[in-house]
């Protein structure tokens, strides 16, 4: 691996995906987050949905994993009814990042949540989330920005300690905090940007952006550093 550490990325699994003269059912990633975890310095692979038994073997195997975004968490999962704007369950997917999640915790490996993965994150640690945000998805199927501001003190202000713009697309947002999280970084409306685990519980970092669509490393770079 050339001294590169191995980073997982949970993927997609969709039905119906077309490509050349195929249309067969696909575990996929977009290549923006491997390609991140590549120019921070990491090997990346894909972790396609399984048997959530088998999640402490795979992250066994790793040495950080990266929770990527996708579509909505199922409100069962946090013990709340379905709002009608909330989109369709994907419980194979919810199951194997949990659990992915919770083998990453009890084995102090390096985490980091990325949108779905930050509010996945959330949930694990038995937090909630608002399903539905308005003004961070403006248009549909388009990223926009958005200034975000770290929390002075925490480990995503020592990796960015100025207000930056970031790259968004979300609906859903952090409603109770998870046990032990903290909040490290605010957008100008108050929703919860960015959280982190105390330094004790290892390096556990999610946030509600999407770093693979900019070219700012520096939190990527965070969990390449951690995992090597």
């Amino acid at each position: 691996m050339g001294g590169r550490p191995l980073i997982g990325v949970s993927t997609y699994l969709e039905a119906g995906t077309r490509w050349g003269v195929w249309e067969l059912e696909a575990a996929l990633l977009p290549a923006a987050y491997p390609r991140l975890v590549q120019r921070a310095g990491g090997l990346a692979c894909m972790l396609p949905p399984d048997d959530p038994s088998l999640a402490a073997a795979a992250v066994a195997r790793l040495d950080g994993l990266v929770v990527a975004g996708g579509p909505d968490v199922d409100p069962a999962r946090y013990g709340a009814e379905r709002d009608p704007r909330t989109g369709p369950p994907a419980p194979a997917r919810d199951a194997w990042e949990l659990a992915l999640i919770h083998a990453a915790l009890d084995a102090g490996t390096p985490l980091l949540g990325i949108c779905r993965g930050m509010q996945l994150l959330n949930v694990a640690l038995g937090g909630t989330l608002v399903q539905h945000l308005a003004g961070h998805a403006e248009v549909v199927g388009v990223f926009g920005t958005h200034p975000v501001k770290p929390v002075p003190g925490t480990r995503y202000a020592a990796l960015a300690p100025e207000g930056v713009s970031v790259p968004t697309y979300h609906h859903q947002s952090l409603s109770r905090l998870g046990r032990d999280l903290v909040p490290s970084a605010y957008a100008d409306d108050g929703t919860v940007e960015a959280v982190e685990l105390p330094a004790d519980r290892g390096w556990v970092v999610g946030v509600q952006w999407h770093p693979e669509m900019g070219e700012d490393l520096r939190v990527m770079e965070g969990l390449v550093r951690a995992a090597g």
